[in-house]
């Protein structure tokens, strides 16, 4: 018995370990493609408000999309919503290579719709099928490693979209983009289908990865939250106000979640304020600052991984919904300190530390919404992919606005300040919340002499109420 579940374990991390294998190709024609995109955009059209109009559809799809999320993936399994977003962006890079010189324009804000909607589709299905295909004891390991491999791909992306399109011209960088894809689509593909599961049902097996019913029992037992008996669409209708009645019964998982939002307002900031400082910085060569920086930024993203994984493998113990709040404190600092004019030797520390900093939150966050009943979870992902699409467009734009009348470091105060705040009340609410669970248990084993510690002391405070 210990043998079995010791080989279908390692399965199961060699099947995931694919997954993110392929996540992590396509993330990497994703952010070359972030850098190639743009730059066509301006070639093709001459204006630069063309291109922020370009990030505005991309970031209003993945919005939208975020609003369906949750419905869809009642209705699909997670392995086909994950293969169909990478085929249907993979056929949007083909659209725009194939279009004709007179319909660029309409080509391209198509290909940033479907990017920014299937983009978001993909992040959700993936995220939340996640504690189905490793088990829920190792969604911090999976986590750490999707955010590691992740945080290389953008780097490489970043570092070389310049050569790729100046060598080899757009059209190539397109057909990479699209190649990508279709090696992150033939990951999914050689995944499990698992069990089936009837039509509409928002039931504990809709990610399907696994293939092996002991993980997936093990992944949804004792969580019937959210999954009312009964199939067809309106039953599907009924469960997904319920999902969604559900977690607005939890303020401090709102508050999260609003946090998250907040947060990629301020990233926004720093995305946008980097180029204009690193030009200030050096007007002959304004890509060193912004290359370096994302470099160690990576460098401190994946040494934090390798931190969480030791401490979740000794302790048994997620970094949890506190981690997550202190994390974005400390990742909106080190962000503006940035910004301050440190010397290099500075200025690199606290990249690395920012990069650490993103890396926890990240891990934190995604890690902590996967302990949701299944039927709450893939609705809690997409409204956070809605948000968090509303926080960054928005901040593109109030940034982009913003830049031409204050210098990078105010601009990038003032946003991650805003994210550092809304941070201080999310602490204070977990602590709180922390402390009352404490008290509760107290006055429980006081009443029965016999009672032990109570399961929920050492929670966050930031779950759905009755799970």
């Amino acid at each position: 018995m210990t043998s079995g579940t010791t080989s279908g374990t390692a399965l199961k991390e060699r099947r995931y370990r694919l997954l993110v294998g392929g996540y992590a190709i396509s993330s990497y024609g994703t952010f070359l493609n972030l850098i190639a995109l743009n730059l066509y955009v301006y070639a093709v059209t001459d204006r630069a408000l063309a291109v922020g109009v370009f990030l505005i559809v991309r970031f209003a799809a993945g919005f939208l999309t975020g609003l369906v999320c949750g419905p869809l993936l009642a209705r699909w399994s997670a392995k086909s919503a994950m293969l169909w977003a990478n085929l249907f962006q993979a056929a949007a890079m083909v659209l725009l290579v194939a279009a004709p010189d007179g319909y660029r324009t309409a080509a391209l804000f198509t290909v940033s719709a479907a990017v920014g909607g299937a983009g978001t589709l993909f992040m959700v299905a993936f995220r939340s099928s996640v504690p189905h295909m490793v088990g829920e004891g190792r969604t911090t390991w999976a986590n750490s490693l999707m955010v590691s491999w992740r945080s290389l791909a953008m780097v490489a992306g970043f570092a070389s979209s310049g050569l790729v399109v100046s060598l080899l011209g757009y059209t190539a960088a397109f057909l990479a983009d699209m190649v990508t894809f279709l090696v992150c689509a033939l990951a999914v593909a050689l995944l499990p289908t698992g069990r089936g599961r009837p039509d509409g049902e928002d039931g504990e097996d809709e990610d399907g990865e696994d293939g092996e019913g002991g993980a997936q029992d093990a992944g949804s037992g004792g969580k019937g939250a959210g999954r009312a008996g009964g199939t067809g669409n309106a039953k599907g209708k009924v469960r997904s106000s319920a999902a969604l009645a559900a977690l607005a019964t939890a303020p401090a998982l709102l508050l999260m979640v609003a946090l998250r939002g907040v947060d990629a307002l301020g990233s926004s900031s720093h995305n946008a304020a980097l180029p204009v400082y690193s030009t200030r910085l050096d007007t002959d060569d304004p890509a060193v600052f912004v290359s370096v920086f994302w470099c160690v930024w990576a460098v401190g993203n994946v040494l934090v991984q390798q931190v969480l994984r030791r401490y979740t493998r000794r302790t048994q113990r997620s970094v949890g919904a506190l981690g997550f709040g202190l994390g974005t404190i400390a990742m909106s600092a080190t962000f503006v300190l940035a910004f301050a004019g440190f010397p290099w030797a500075a200025t690199i520390v606290v990249a690395v530390l920012a990069g650490a900093a993103d890396g926890l939150t990240e891990v934190a966050y995604t890690s902590h919404l996967q302990t949701l009943p299944s039927g709450l979870r893939t609705h809690a992902f997409g409204l956070s992919a809605t948000v968090e699409n509303l926080g960054f467009g928005i901040g593109m734009i109030v940034v982009a606005t913003a830049l031409d009348s204050f210098t990078p470091l105010s601009v990038v105060a003032v946003a991650h300040g805003a994210a550092i705040a809304v941070a201080l009340v999310f602490v204070a609410q977990v602590l709180w919340q922390r402390g009352a669970s404490r008290r509760a248990a107290g006055s429980e084993g006081e009443g029965n002499g016999n009672a032990g510690p109570a399961r929920g002391s050492h929670r966050d405070g930031a779950e759905v109420s009755g799970r």
